[in-house]
């Protein structure tokens, strides 16, 4: 009970820094969502500028120099259990990098990138992550097995994936954009969660996961990883047959 007590704490305390850097950020730098979400920020003094300053942006050629080698240089990576970071919303990817950062979260080399980074490029680095265009995964050799669609598509519901993650699986603020996400990186994350080795922003992903049989994750996985959101009906279309 004590362990589990010493552990609710210092997720407290990572969860309070996390607010306290984002919020730093100022209002200006969030997202409409976002803002209607949280409700009106105070605004400090010494406010980031109104307007950016002209000229390239400074975390585009950092994350060419940096981050582009292994999350490729749109974003969509090619190599083998590297997630894909285009359409990546700027809150969760500040609250991986801080996780990162302070060792929360156990992956050597993006440690060793993120304990370099100070709160200015964290944000600095989420928001030009945020900027990346969603682009489709590369069109698969083979069909979908009908029957694993069906079974993931049945988990999704029944897990509330579709409720938490967008009936697009967009995501949205704190919560990650999976459409279009790597298959290998979803089973990894899912194991991750399903034995409490990956940490999340909350506790929601390690509660919801904790209810699916391992055999079953793989199939989530596949489902997720081919899924394809219904396309959306033309706004003041006509109905047939008028």
């Amino acid at each position: 009970m004590q362990r589990r007590l010493r552990r609710l704490a210092g997720w407290a305390a990572a969860l309070a820094s996390t607010a306290l850097l984002i919020g730093a950020a100022g209002a200006q730098q969030k997202p409409a969502a976002a803002r209607a979400a949280s409700g009106p920020a105070p605004r400090a003094a010494a406010a980031a500028p109104a307007s950016k300053p002209a000229g390239p942006n400074p975390y585009a050629q950092r994350f060419a120099s940096v981050c582009a080698a292994c999350h490729g240089a749109n974003g969509r990576s090619d190599m083998p259990g590297t997630p894909v970071l285009a359409g990546q919303h700027a809150f969760y990817a500040i609250t991986q990098l801080f996780l990162f950062r302070e060792g929360r979260r156990d992956n050597p080399g993006m440690t060793a990138v993120a304990k370099t980074l100070t709160d200015d490029d964290l944000r600095g680095f989420s928001d030009f992550i945020e900027t990346l265009p969603s682009v489709p995964p590369p069109a698969p050799t083979t069909p979908p097995d009908p029957a694993r669609m069906s079974k993931g598509q049945a988990l999704a519901q029944q897990h509330k994936c579709l409720f938490c993650h967008g009936t697009d699986l967009a995501g949205g603020q704190q919560v990650p954009r999976l459409a279009g996400q790597r298959e290998d990186y979803l089973q990894a994350s899912l194991q991750g969660f399903k034995s409490g080795k990956r940490p999340g922003y909350t506790q929601a992903m390690t509660e919801a996961v904790s209810q699916i049989a391992p055999a079953d994750l793989d199939v989530l996985a596949y489902y997720v990883a081919r899924f394809v959101a219904p396309a959306a009906a033309p706004a003041g279309k006509a109905s047939a047959g008028k």
